[in-house]
């Protein structure tokens, strides 16, 4: 522990008490999703079990509810439901990551908790911050207990990724298979195609770079928050592409998040199948996933999108913004990955209401919902008070958002070939729908003015929950 490190885990308990009458009073505040005890969330981190607990780690800005320099924040859980704010996991203290701690991933060994992260540093002077200026620093923290990290090493630095890469090299997801180490990093070359980098290593400390994967044709500048898995006997290779340019319903937002089915070797020869969208809504990015204890592969994503031309106003006005989705299981189709809330959400389920409609229908929702719809027309509405609109037909489902209550967000259209089952989990200041049994999820940040209501037109029946909020214990109550 050095200076810095001492200094600043004592401030940030410090902001998290001021700011906690301010942020708990927010009503916006969600129920059933994980969030910053204060300022700003983005990227989930570290996903793993642990000695008896799921962690989720994420990048954390406690001084600033627009950013500022980033830190890991730490949540931990037995069950996925009942939370516990851990102190702050990782600082930016050290000479390669004094200007943030950026993402990574967990390695969960028996002996410890392995932390790989990409250490930010930016230099001051007349840099372009791509080609010079920025160094993306591979580093590995230790955590014996899976709380206190206990210690911090550099492993690699920009001279030692390929001669044919910009500064932009971070975010390693890392895991063991066949008896080695393996590590994606994602990457952005001088010529500006985005790419993932693939490591091998039999200690977890030295690596060797062994094969890069990409697409023929340029697919985005740069590929940020790699992941390969196999779930289902299939592998993905899932990662967040910069620079993809909209083309119809495709790529909507300023950024894309999506995955491809990799036939072959990750190590060697390989081919990619078709890349599909995680999520075609206002606000995911930058999603992990992880092996929960029972063997499901879970995935988690930032509810939130960089550089986006909209906002959300409880920065401004509590100190407080962004959220994680919630915990989604994944399941390979043949074609495609369905992606549904995990079961253990069930448990917050209080009430349960049936309504059939043949026409219009109308009922009120509670702070909280799981809304389950089974869809027998060719068309379909919705509308949730109104702040959002919900309609099928004609082969597109359209999410529309007023302009009081979608703070810039507008509209954004999936592509539905057949509309029967659409499940939509509603919170305060949040929606996710999930389409087809999964096939496709739309997420978006929004903001009532009050209690909503939800109108339905068309036919069918809904199941109608209302759910109970999470237990979130926050080290300053």
């Amino acid at each position: 522990m050095n200076a810095l490190h001492r200094d600043l885990t004592r401030l940030v308990p410090r902001i998290e008490a001021e700011d906690r009458a301010k942020v708990d009073a927010d009503p916006r505040r969600l129920r059933f999703h994980l969030m910053p005890p204060t300022g700003w969330m983005n990227d989930p981190n570290g996903l793993c079990w642990y000695r008896g607990s799921y962690h989720v780690f994420y990048q954390y800005g406690p001084f600033d509810p627009n950013g500022g320099v980033k830190f890991w924040g730490h949540w931990s859980s037995p069950d996925l439901l009942h939370w516990t704010q851990q102190p702050v996991a990782m600082c930016p203290d050290q000479t390669w990551d004094i200007h943030g701690v950026y993402s990574g991933s967990a390695l969960a060994e028996d002996d410890a908790l392995y932390l790989y992260y990409t250490g930010n540093v930016k230099y001051a002077g007349d840099y372009d911050y791509i080609n010079t200026g920025r160094g993306h620093n591979l580093a590995l923290a230790i955590s014996r207990d899976g709380v206190q990290v206990d210690t911090k090493q550099l492993l690699m630095e920009n001279k030692d990724y390929p001669d044919d890469l910009t500064c932009h090299v971070r975010d390693p997801k890392v895991w063991k298979q066949d008896g080695m180490y393996y590590m994606v990093l994602g990457a952005r070359t001088k010529c500006d195609r985005g790419e993932i980098l693939v490591y091998e290593s039999a200690d977890r400390l030295h690596w060797k770079h062994i094969n890069t994967i990409t697409t023929p044709e340029v697919f985005g500048y740069m590929w940020e928050c790699p992941d390969l898995f196999c779930v289902d006997g299939q592998y993905i290779v899932a990662m967040s592409p910069q620079g993809v340019t909209r083309e119809g319903n495709k790529y909507q937002n300023v950024y894309s998040c999506g995955y491809f089915p990799l036939y072959g070797d990750f190590r060697g020869e390989y081919t990619l199948g078709e890349y599909i969208e995680w999520d075609t809504g206002f606000d995911y990015y930058a999603p992990q996933t992880f092996e929960a204890p029972d063997g499901r592969r879970i995935a988690i994503g930032w509810m939130g999108m960089p550089d986006a031309d909209y906002t959300n106003p409880t920065a401004a006005e509590n100190g407080w913004q962004h959220g994680m989705s919630v915990p989604r299981e994944l399941h390979w189709t043949g074609t495609c990955l369905t992606a549904n809330p995990v079961r253990e959400l069930d448990a917050l389920h209080r009430s349960r209401r049936t309504l059939s409609f043949d026409g219009v229908a109308q009922c009120e929702l509670a702070a909280g919902a799981d809304i389950r719809i089974h869809n027998r027309g060719e068309s379909l509405h919705l509308m949730l008070g109104d702040a959002a609109a919900v309609e099928y037909g004609h082969g597109l489902l359209t999410l529309t958002l007023t302009e009081t209550s979608g703070s810039g967000r507008t509209q954004r259209v999936a592509e539905v070939d057949h509309l029967s089952e659409l499940r939509i989990l509603a919170d305060t200041s949040s929606l996710e729908l999930f389409v087809g049994g999964g096939e496709q999820v739309m997420t978006t940040r929004y903001y009532p003015s009050g209690p909503v209501s939800l109108r339905i037109g068309g036919q069918g029946e809904a199941e109608l929950y209302d759910m109970d909020a999470m237990e979130l214990a926050y080290m300053a109550e």
